[in-house]
């Protein structure tokens, strides 16, 4: 039921998917030196409710930001419901109203010696240049799209129904960004050739399965036992949403770890495609390290891509492989196939990539 809500979702474009304060953790605190002295924008993010606004209000001083602006669509079913930066019962709280939050400095505030969620929360309620409404929020919006200009990073969790065209924008702008989506996002025609060209990657955090708040209800077992053991309640509209990417062109430490290549090169071992000239590898920890030409690995070698190691080539399925020049196979499709003692096998997803310094034979 949870997947047929998701897919449903998915095809009204409802997609509120508010993140857990824990994932963003987990994933900024690898980019911190990237954050002294900029303008970050969270675009998506009702300031009511967003645990992005909460992580940088909460750090704005020890980030060393210079501004933080905040966003929200007035269509969400989710906002103004809940007030996720414990605010606590705010009477007056507006609803389904479009928010803009722009913050240059947070201050203690009541006086305690700390920056807390209190004078976070006081600055919201007393200062009147602080919080204003927008038209819509959409950040396809005019008014929106000036807040971009201004902002040097963004940081959110856009939705995924409009994540291509969420892409272009920060493409079109020339933004540093990180940002959420599924893993399936990889195969868009407009989004891997982006990979290629090492205009974005992934972040740290790939493949995974991430619990969200969103307002879709959550009745499938299996889907609410892993809620439950992440220490959620899914009665209270938490999901798991599995095969979820941090995507980012701000580097990170992990792009640059070496895969430690074990495994050598021998034609019984890594079959040739029959429609392409290119070895099959089944699992990222078999890349040989003495191979030279082409290789197909899964999807999960982008996780763990180092752009000094490796060369992406292309995909090996669907339209993108044309255009990488993998031909028809046994089933007439561009997806990569091999034959091994008369038996012809499709084998699930891969990446053309070439070994830039392969050891010598």
């Amino acid at each position: 039921m949870a997947q047929k809500n998701l897919s449903a979702a998915k095809t009204a474009k409802k997609d509120e998917f508010y993140t857990q304060m824990t994932d963003i953790e987990r994933e900024l605190q690898h980019y911190w030196p990237h954050f002294k002295n900029k303008v970050v924008l969270c675009n998506c993010d009702d300031p009511y409710e967003s645990n992005f606004f909460k992580y940088f209000a909460l750090r704005f001083n020890q980030l060393g930001l210079k501004k933080l602006i905040c966003t929200c669509y007035n269509g969400s079913p989710v906002q103004g419901n809940e007030l996720m930066i414990d605010f606590g019962n705010f009477s007056e709280e507006p609803k389904k109203v479009a928010y803009k939050v722009v913050i240059t400095e947070v201050k203690d505030l009541n006086g305690d010696g700390a920056v807390d969620l209190s004078d976070v929360r006081y600055l919201l309620q007393n200062d009147k240049n602080v919080i204003s409404i927008l038209k819509t929020g959409d950040f396809r919006d005019p008014e929106c799209i000036e807040l971009l200009k201004e902002s040097d990073i963004v940081v959110t969790n856009p939705p995924f129904s409009l994540f291509r065209e969420y892409i272009g924008q920060l493409m079109k702008y020339e933004k540093k960004f990180l940002i959420m989506g599924r893993m399936s996002a990889l195969h868009y025609s407009d989004i891997f050739p982006l990979i290629i060209q090492n205009k974005m990657w992934c972040g740290i955090g790939f493949n995974i399965s991430v619990v969200y708040k969103a307002p879709y209800d959550n009745n499938l077992e299996a889907n609410r036992k892993f809620v439950i053991s992440k220490g959620f309640n899914p009665d209270d509209n938490y999901i798991k949403v599995p095969a979820i990417c941090w995507y980012t062109n701000i580097d990170h430490n992990k792009r640059h770890e070496e895969i430690d290549l074990v495994c050598h090169y021998s034609s019984e071992e890594y079959p040739t495609y029959d429609n392409y000239n290119a070895i099959d590898v089944g699992k990222v920890q078999d890349i040989p390290n003495d191979y030279c030409g082409i290789m197909g690995v899964p999807d999960t070698i982008l996780g763990v891509f180092n752009p000094d190691q490796f060369e992406i080539i292309g995909l090996g399925s669907g339209d993108l492989a044309k255009k990488a020049g993998v031909g028809k196979n046994y089933r007439g499709r561009s997806d990569l196939a091999y034959t091994i003692n008369g038996i012809h096998k499709c084998p699930y997803s891969r990446i053309l990539i070439r070994n830039k310094h392969p050891q010598k034979i």
